[in-house]
Order: C-alpha cells, then structure tokens, then sequence
C-alpha cells in the first residue's frame, strides 16, 4: 500500500449543511479539498463562486485546491490565491499565456497545476510541465458530475507517469473515480483522486468508514 491523495469534489457537498460536512471530512483525513469554479462559458455549467470558496476555507485547515474552468484564469488567479485556495488548477486552452499564468501561481507562494481534458494531447503541454507542482488529468468531459469514465484517459496517466520524475509533479484523477478505477490507476501512477459519488458521497457507509476502505486500495 502507498500514500494516495484523497480530494473530496466539495460540489458534491449539501452547501445547507457545510461547515459540518466540510469538518466531517476533515475529521475522516481526507488531504486536499477540491474546488469546481466554473463560469457558463469554457463549460456549460456554473458551479462554486469566490464567497463559496472562502466559507469551505473558514471551516477547515486542509489544502484547499481551486480547479479554474473559466476563459481567462489569468486574470482571476489572485482571487483565489486571496480566498485561500493553496493549489490552483488552470485549462491551457483557456488561458492565451500559460506558462506566464503558472508562473504567477508559484510566485505567489501557491502551487500551480494544469487541468488536460480528455481531447488535450500530453505532448501539447508538456513544456509546460517544468511549473506544475500537479497536473489534473479529466477522465471525463468537465463540467459536469456522473458522468461515465473515458476508458482511453488511462493511456494519458501512463504517459504523465512516465513524465513525472523528469518533471517532479503529481498526478491526480478526475472523473468518475470508483473504487476500481483508483486501484487500477493507482498502479499505473497516479497520485490522487478527486472524489464524487462514484466513491465517497451519497452511501450508506460515514466518511471516516469510506475514506480508509480507499486508501487500502492503492
């Protein structure tokens, strides 16, 4: 077994009750909370806001990432980085001058990550990959929850796996992620995994139940 990073997706969250779902979590070990921002343009959905970011941040200690699905990050990265967010995830076919983007976020102190859709080639952005401290891999089409894992992403965790010592970043999934898909991708190379209902919300079982049952799958 090896150390995975566990990011409960907090638009999976009952925002009637967040403080003490947020705490839930934070009580269950969870690492990293993750963060959907998005604007109704790059992707047909909106979701979490600035104020939503700064009331999850107020009720835990944890590492706090913002996943920026919006036109034009550049521009907004510092609000973020203001409300509190410690990782930043960025699209490249959203942002005009990424590396200059990325390269802002660590200067900043924060850590800078890059978010490949499924149609984004590994090849297009590994330059880019010399000022991420993560990269996010979509298994499914952003936007949305519930959707059905794209089976052919996995060859794009085998080819950023092959990347990683060169580039020193970690690999975390996103979309769709079961409890078979974190141990498959688990022993391909990934390092974490951001978690919806496919594995953490809406069961039966509490978190502090769930989230060590998948720890033990890597």
């Amino acid at each position: 077994m090896r150390d995975i990073l566990l990011c409960p997706s907090t638009m999976c969250i009952d925002f009637h009750h967040l403080d003490e779902d947020v705490k839930a979590l934070d009580e269950a070990n969870i690492d990293i909370f993750h963060n959907d921002v998005m604007d109704g343009t790059f992707v047909p959905n909106m979701t979490l806001g600035l104020n939503d970011i700064k009331a999850i941040r107020k009720s835990t200690n944890k590492l706090m990432d913002v996943h920026l699905m919006i036109e034009n990050p550049a521009g907004k990265v510092d609000w973020f980085i203001d409300a509190g967010a410690d990782i930043i995830y960025i699209h490249p076919e959203s942002e005009r001058y990424v590396v200059k983007t990325l390269a802002h976020i660590k200067e900043r102190g924060k850590m800078a990550g890059i978010a490949i859709n499924p149609d984004t080639s590994i090849e297009s952005i590994e330059e880019m990959l010399n000022l991420c401290d993560y990269v996010l891999v979509m298994t499914v089409n952003p936007g949305f929850a519930g959707q059905k894992f794209i089976d052919f992403t996995k060859s794009k965790v085998k080819k950023l796996a092959a990347l990683k010592e060169k580039y020193e970043f970690k690999i975390v999934i996103d979309g769709a992620c079961s409890p078979q898909i974190i141990e498959e991708l688990s022993l391909i190379g990934a390092d974490g995994f951001v978690l919806g209902t496919s594995a953490l919300f809406g069961k039966e079982k509490t978190y502090k139940e769930i989230v060590p049952e998948l720890r033990r799958l890597a």
